[in-house]
This record gives structure tokens, C-alpha cells and sequence, in this order.
């Protein structure tokens, strides 16, 4: 699924279609982004919420997304969250979708409801 490029901080994820930009993961900004770094989805990590003494997995909360002007149009922050929310769930990861492009994406995704930690 992920490929290292240029190092252990940076990941190219596996994202189709092939004629649009790879997505990275730049582990050490805590985002993924295009490879030229404009287009990005940033994240923090956050203490897990567990409970009956088991460790709890780490939760990404998905703070921010951004694509320039010029870049509109191509899908690239449904691939952002794509990517994001693979890794999460590939992790056993919990996450927050802080950002509101990322939350009103949830709510067209149903299957994303099994990893969503909604803090009320």
C-alpha cells in the first residue's frame, strides 16, 4: 500500500487515477500532501481514548485542508481524505474530523462511521 520515497518520513500512498498527483505522507509536518507540497491535509495526533485499562489507539484528528485555486476541480482533497483516512484505519486508528470539508465528508460516507471518535 505505501512505498517509501526519499526517506522514512515521506510515503507515496497508492492513489488512482494515474494521470492525477501521488499523495505523500510527510510524516514529520503531520500532513499528506501532493508531491510538490501545495495541496495538503494537515493532521495532529492525540492521546487515545480507551477504557478497562487497555491501551488505547492513537486518534488523528484531521485539522485542515487546503488546495490552491489553480489545483481545483481535480478531486485532490477527496483524495487527500482518501489517503488519510487509509492510513488511519490501517493504523487501528480513531479519528476526529475537526476540518469541515472533512466532516461534511463523513456524512456522504457511512462506512467512514467505524473509525469516527465524534467528541461531544
Amino acid at each position: 500500500m505505501a512505498k517509501e520515497e526519499g526517506g522514512a518520513a515521506e510515503r507515496t500512498l497508492d492513489a488512482p487515477p494515474p494521470e492525477t498527483e501521488s499523495i505523500v505522507w510527510s510524516e514529520d509536518k503531520g500532513r499528506f500532501e501532493t508531491p510538490d507540497g501545495e495541496a495538503f491535509l494537515q493532521y495532529r495526533l492525540l492521546d487515545g481514548h480507551g477504557g478497562g485499562g487497555a491501551p488505547a489507539a492513537a486518534v488523528m484528528d484531521m485539522v485542515h485542508t487546503y488546495v490552491p485555486r489553480s489545483k481545483r476541480g481535480q478531486g485532490l482533497a477527496a483524495r487527500l481524505c482518501d489517503a488519510a483516512f487509509a492510513h488511519a484505519r490501517g493504523r487501528g486508528m480513531r479519528a476526529v474530523p475537526t476540518c469541515s470539508y472533512i466532516s461534511l465528508l463523513t456524512l456522504c460516507h457511512p462506512n467512514l462511521a467505524a473509525i469516527l471518535l465524534i467528541q461531544g
